[in-house]
């Protein structure tokens, strides 16, 4: 019988959503959550709705952003929501939107905040950046997230008793760039590489580029570190006896299922690695200190641990991505 309770109460909880959005807008109750259930993809066609016109944007990584983020268009906000059939909120909107496209983002705003490379401001922001906000005067921190689109634009899921619509961006607390270098500014096939510009002729590139994509670290960063780590040489071994491209100790590399001496499966684990570093610490230069120390030195520490070799390392990795950015 509770089992058969706690159904009933989901479903007068959605039907109370239904009736809330009903209430706002000329449309029926069954219009409604037509509308949502096709944003969600539950019914294969597509969302309808008063929302505003979402702005033509490039083609690639960018483009399908906003195609993927169009998709939950009239979805019923909910907060803690991750489930468009039901709802969703700011941050669940944004990682179902990069999941559907493979890219691993963490699960709240304020996690997300730390994902990818700043933007210096909406003047170079781009398609498919993610824009925050900070809207509580009590509760300092970021709070709320939506998705770039361009024109000044986004994708959001606004609060309850709305649905996911295009809005004003305003003026953002901060942007963060998720996509990889050559996603966000793609170049022809003549520059000579399948990766960013300054990817071009790097070994092992393309791995680089689609591991980032999926986890969303910037393939820059990974090609940093297989060259402090390895020199780009997947044979390598050192005297502690990391192996591989990405040089992984035997037990790091079992518990991730990464194959050290297989490139792609290192660079995979590599990237996933260094995104449960960066969400668990909360910076780039903490999780490079943690890939190089160890987790458990960085957090007994406090910070980068005072070891002259993991300082250097740091440093090291930090200007190779840099001058492949």
């Amino acid at each position: 019988m509770e089992g058969l309770t706690a159904v009933q109460g989901r479903i007068a909880e959605i039907q109370n959503r239904i009736l809330t959005l009903a209430s706002a807008s000329s449309t029926s109750t069954s219009a409604a959550w037509a509308t949502a259930a096709s944003a969600a993809g539950l019914t294969g066609t597509a969302a309808t709705g008063a929302t505003t016109a979402v702005p033509t944007v490039a083609s690639g990584m960018e483009g399908q952003v906003v195609a993927a983020a169009q998709r939950y268009l009239g979805v019923p906000y909910a907060w803690g929501g991750t489930d468009p059939s039901v709802g969703l909120d700011c941050s669940g909107l944004v990682q179902r939107v990069f999941g559907d496209l493979g890219i691993d983002l963490p699960r709240t705003s304020s996690q997300q905040a730390t994902a990818g490379t700043p933007v210096a401001g909406l003047a170079e922001a781009r398609p498919g950046d993610l824009v925050f906000f900070d809207n509580s005067s009590s509760r300092p921190g970021i709070d709320h997230v939506g998705i770039y689109i361009g024109d000044g634009k986004m994708i959001a899921a606004p609060q309850e008793g709305e649905v996911v619509k295009v809005q004003d961006v305003g003026e953002p607390t901060l942007i963060r760039r998720v996509l990889p270098q050559s996603a966000a500014s793609p170049v022809s096939s003549a520059s000579g590489g399948s990766g960013g510009s300054g990817l071009a002729g790097v070994p092992y590139a393309d791995l680089f580029t689609a591991a980032g994509a999926r986890h969303g670290v910037d393939p820059a960063l990974l090609a940093g570190v297989a060259k402090v780590e390895s020199g780009f040489d997947f044979t390598a071994v050192s005297s502690a006896g990391a192996t591989g491209l990405m040089q992984f100790m035997p037990a790091t590399a079992r518990g991730l299922g990464v194959d050290a001496t297989d490139p792609a499966s290192a660079v995979d684990g590599a990237a996933r690695y260094l995104r449960q570093l960066t969400d668990r610490f909360g910076s780039t230069d903490l999780a490079l200190a943690a890939y190089n120390a160890g987790p458990g030195t960085v957090a007994r520490h406090g910070g980068i641990p005072p070891y002259a070799e993991t300082q250097s390392y740091v440093r090291k990795v930090t200007s190779a991505a840099e001058a492949y950015s």
